[in-house]
């Protein structure tokens, strides 16, 4: 999970082969704050996961799959700025064991991810 500027904020790890939309009922409760909108992809794109949100009153920005029957509109505008979370994944994944997955325990490959989250925040508070 990632801010409005693409920061790091949580994580959640799961299974090598799971989709990312299984963990979406936890990640979604993490934030200490209610965001504003949900900016995801279209791996996301489920009946459920629309609903989730909208009870919560946050905007869901996820477009629709392309063997979707209903079309379903987003936000095309704030769609485009999911690219930051893209470029964060990037910025992590400089680090090689991250992007190779060196680590076999969970926790040691979690704990790699923090150290790594760690550095890319040390930019904006060394920046303010």
């Amino acid at each position: 999970m990632a801010d409005a500027l693409g920061r790091p904020l949580a994580f959640h790890l799961t299974v090598g082969e799971a989709a990312d939309c299984k963990a979406y009922e936890e990640l979604i409760g993490l934030p200490e704050r209610t965001p504003d909108a949900l900016l995801a992809d279209k791996g996301y794109d489920a009946d459920a996961i629309r609903a989730n949100p909208a009870a919560r009153k946050i905007e869901a920005v996820i477009p629709g799959r392309s063997n979707r029957r209903v079309k379903i509109e987003h936000d095309q505008a704030l769609y485009k700025q999911r690219n930051r979370i893209e470029r964060m994944f990037g910025h992590l994944k400089i680090n090689r064991a991250i992007a190779t997955r060196y680590d076999q325990l969970a926790n040691s490959f979690l704990g790699i991810g923090h150290l790594a989250t760690a550095r890319y925040w040390l930019k904006f508070v060394q920046a303010a």
